[in-house]
């Protein structure tokens, strides 16, 4: 049913899935209702139900639905030629930022699905994250060259520290995002490259040959 859903008129699909991003949102899996969702969207009840089976098919519909707009636009950027880490995972950081502040709406809806205890979904959603996780650093650790590291570094080691790094430097900015309303109005992202930059020069003097 769900490739019927994708294939209704562009309008109405977008109208049911933000009513349903905004439900599950604002009040987490257990506490949203699919009467609101339904009013919202202007259709029936037995309609969504149609296509989505039920409340936690339209949910874990909305996951995925949502990881693939972050996943596509991630990948299709990301330069995998570059063989050094330090600037492999540097564009990495900056995208995610990028993607966050294109769909602060739709980052929204992932961080309360990816904390919500509800019994229900809690372990669905915990195996699509690690499924996620897994298959990034598949993609995303392939072709670094390690041979520019210090001799005595363990290159393992090397790399986890960087990704540390630059995971924290990232996510400290999507914390702020997250709780700061006037934070996105204000950021500048020329400044968090240069932030960003002082960093990646530290990392490279400390692990660099």
């Amino acid at each position: 049913m769900i490739d019927k859903f994708m294939n209704l008129d562009e309008e109405k699909r977008e109208r049911i899935i933000n009513a349903a991003l905004e439900e599950f949102a604002k009040k987490g899996y257990d506490n949203a209702s699919t009467n609101e969702i339904v009013k919202s969207a202007n259709i029936s009840k037995g309609l969504l139900f149609h296509y989505f089976g039920s409340k936690k098919g339209l949910f874990l519909f909305l996951v995925d639905y949502v990881i693939n707009i972050f996943v596509d636009g991630f990948y299709s950027r990301i330069n995998f030629d570059e063989t050094d880490i330090l600037k492999r995972w540097g564009q990495i950081a900056l995208l995610k930022i990028e993607l966050i502040q294109k769909h602060p709406d739709l980052y929204g809806f992932l961080l309360t699905s990816f904390s919500d205890d509800s019994k229900e979904i809690k372990k669905d959603v915990e195996n699509i994250d690690k499924s996620v996780v897994v298959d990034a650093y598949e993609k995303l650790l392939v072709n670094i060259d390690t041979s520019v590291f210090k001799n005595d570094m363990d290159a393992k080691k090397v790399m986890e520290i960087i990704i540390w790094v630059t995971q924290g430097f990232g996510n400290s900015i999507m914390e702020k995002l997250k709780m700061d309303p006037n934070f996105k109005s204000t950021f500048d992202m020329s400044s968090a490259v240069a932030e960003f930059d002082g960093y990646m020069k530290l990392l490279r003097c400390a692990f660099y040959k």
